[in-house]
């Protein structure tokens, strides 16, 4: 687009009107970054921004936020797996014994296996849980949420009739 005198008169008089960038860049039918650029350039006047409020105008207060559930939301782990034995570990050379310095020292004796993570209720409410059932080998579910998850891409050629 070329700035021509006409055009630059009519952005001077709608900016002296005091009408919105974007309002002028309709007028113009050019864009509202257009009409910022050009009267960055030719030194008009800057304007109030429409976001910030006036020093004499108190702002209102907002209303207090949702207050958060207490307590975890998620189900602990005990809850979603079966009873693991455990024993204190044994002390390792080179490391501090943990056990003596009064922490639980919980070893597994079985490799933990992934629980479903499909959501269940509402997030944030105390009713809300994920699935906890054993998940299939290198997915985040189990058989009847992944196949609700994994939909099969149809084939255009299925399409063909």
């Amino acid at each position: 687009m070329e700035w021509t005198d006409e055009t630059i008169d009519r952005l001077k008089g709608l900016w002296t009107e005091g009408l919105s960038t974007a309002e002028i860049g309709r007028r113009l039918n050019i864009s509202k970054n257009a009409v910022v650029g050009k009267a960055h350039r030719l030194d008009l006047p800057a304007r109030p921004s429409p976001i910030r409020r006036d020093a004499g105008m108190a702002a209102r207060p907002r209303p207090p936020a949702p207050r958060r559930v207490s307590g975890p939301t998620l189900p602990s782990f005990a809850a979603l797996s079966p009873a693991m034995p455990s024993r204190p570990a044994a002390p390792v050379a080179g490391r501090p014994n943990l056990v003596a310095a009064g922490f639980s020292g919980i070893t597994r004796t079985a490799p933990r296996t992934p629980a479903c993570c499909w959501p269940i209720g509402e997030p944030g409410t105390p009713s809300f849980r994920f699935c906890g059932d054993p998940s299939l080998a290198g997915k985040p579910y189990c058989g009847p949420h992944a196949e609700i998850a994994y939909v099969r891409v149809r084939d255009r050629r299925e399409d063909v009739a």
